[in-house]
């Protein structure tokens, strides 16, 4: 190539930058249309992925659970009504909080990070940097500082004006949910069953309550049998903290091996029928190409990382507002005036 031509694409580069269009190369086409695009706040706030970073860092070093509440928040935002923070929204006025729904209460967590992480950022460079932003990139670097892959977070995301509680409770794939309904609701979302099994990889870190999977425990999917794909000498080691009734929020690792290194002994717990929430090991019990997929992931880590960073960043284009849609807040938990 000569030299140019070099300069000919370093200026369409620039160019398209400043004026918020980037080429196919470096961009990423959401679903509405707009452009996402990696190097979005290079030019008004150079230093934002830096700081997200340096406050994630913090957080998880007090706490190690908090990379997969965060990394979650990324998952809950997503799944209703696209990539807009519409999770981080509190009751006012009008609004009622998804943080209220069957999915998120009791269990969605790390608010005060990404509140954090917002205070850090309007004073470096007020009114730029946008919620829904934040949170994609803090589920990045979460991923990251316990061991899972890196990948450039496409930016340019607005936040909402809005939630929707009954979104959050219908959208989001729950525990005890058939194969079947798990699947359905990420090809709403756009995500196909290689991002459904790879994403779901993410339950290498993190905890699950026992209500959660309690009924895995007790014979209580109706049938009056034993729940044959779950281990039973590991079912039984779990009703030790997981009683019949009461302990709801009893908190177990949902991948025992290693509950906070994101690696790829979630999947080899699969095969051993050792998954902790019915909505995982369906994926060995209920359908051969997924049991397939995690057959892969568990024999190769690499292709495991490879394939969660390109479904992190399908996910991440889901529905999000771009141009002069939504806004960028000011406080992440309410809407600005």
């Amino acid at each position: 190539m000569s030299k140019a031509m070099v300069r000919y694409i370093i200026v369409v580069a620039v160019l398209a930058l400043a004026l918020g269009h980037v080429p196919h190369c470096l961009s990423s086409k959401t679903v509405g249309g707009g452009y996402l695009y990696p190097q979005f706040y290079d030019h008004s706030c150079p230093n934002a992925q830096e700081i997200v970073k340096n406050v994630v860092a913090k957080a998880v070093a007090k706490e190690p659970r908090m990379a997969a509440s965060l990394l979650r928040l990324h998952f809950h935002d997503c799944f209703v009504k696209g990539c807009d923070a519409s999770v981080l929204l509190d009751s006012s006025g009008s609004i009622i909080s998804e943080k209220r729904s069957i999915p998120n209460r009791n269990s969605a967590r790390g608010f005060e990070v990404i509140d954090e992480i917002k205070a850090a950022l309007e004073k470096e460079c007020p009114h730029t940097v946008s919620c829904a932003d934040i949170v994609a990139l803090a589920a990045r670097d979460s991923t990251v500082l316990t061991g899972g892959p890196s990948w450039d977070v496409p930016l340019g995301r607005r936040d909402s004006t809005g939630a929707s509680l009954s979104g959050s409770n219908n959208n989001i794939p729950a525990p005890n949910n058939t194969f079947q309904t798990i699947l359905t609701k990420f090809k709403l979302k756009g995500l196909d069953i290689v991002d459904l099994v790879a994403l779901s990889g993410s339950h290498t870190i993190g905890n699950a309550r026992c209500t959660s999977f309690r009924q895995r425990l007790y014979n209580q999917s109706g049938n009056g049998r034993p729940d044959y794909t779950l281990d039973q000498s590991h079912a039984s080691q779990l009703r030790a903290n997981c009683p019949r009734s009461g302990g709801d929020q009893n908190l177990f690792f949902i991948d025992f091996v290693s509950p906070i290194n994101f690696d790829n002994s979630y999947f080899k717990n699969l095969l051993v029928n050792k998954g902790l929430l019915n909505s995982d090991q369906v994926f060995v019990s209920m359908n051969g190409a997924s049991r397939e997929l995690v057959k892969k992931y568990a024999y190769n880590q690499e292709l495991f990382f490879q394939q969660f960073a390109k479904s992190m960043i399908k996910m991440g284009n889901i529905s999000p507002l771009t141009g002069n849609n939504g806004q960028i807040r000011n406080n992440c938990r309410k809407v600005d005036a």
